[in-house]
């Protein structure tokens, strides 16, 4: 299964054609993803593709033709922490997704972060409570992380800085 999400804020600063974005993905956030349906990631699930050195790219929108930054480029670099993924992309805005991408946000039209992974074997844990169902991921595969409009996980903070 491919799928992940998180809403948060996104704070974009540029400085001279390069632009920075920092992204911070809590880990332990519990959302719902569908009535019923609650999700929450587990500390460090993401960690072991991260430090293996898999290469992850970010997007627009989950859209692989429009990438913005990955860790096989340079452009990308991912911190698995306890509390956190942070993700730091240097973005140059030299393609026409990049351009619009930073347009959205400053519209104020992208808000947050979703991941994109694959649960690998054993890696979640399905408990009941009453008639809901709460799935929380141990163990997964991230491949991707993508700026979207509309993320299902309200934690994630975004902001761009000048790079230096």
């Amino acid at each position: 299964m491919l799928w992940g999400g998180n809403l948060g804020a996104l704070e974009i600063r540029a400085e001279g054609g390069s632009t920075r974005l920092l992204e911070r993905f809590p880990y332990g956030a519990e959302t719902e993803l569908a009535p019923g349906r609650r999700e929450v990631i587990a500390p460090r699930a993401f960690a072991e593709r991260i430090e293996a050195g898999g290469e992850i790219h970010l997007l627009s929108q989950h859209d692989y033709a429009k990438p913005l930054a990955s860790t096989a480029a340079g452009t990308l670099s991912l911190r698995d922490t306890p509390e956190a993924l942070e993700i730091r992309a240097d973005l140059d805005g030299g393609t026409s997704w990049a351009a619009d991408f930073l347009a959205a946000h400053r519209a104020g039209l992208i808000r947050g972060v979703s991941p994109g992974f694959r649960v690998q074997d054993g890696g979640e844990r399905i408990e009941r409570r009453g008639a809901d169902v709460l799935r929380t991921i141990t163990r997964a595969a991230l491949f991707e992380l993508s700026a979207v409009t509309r993320p299902a996980y309200p934690s994630a903070q975004m902001e761009q800085v000048a790079a230096s």
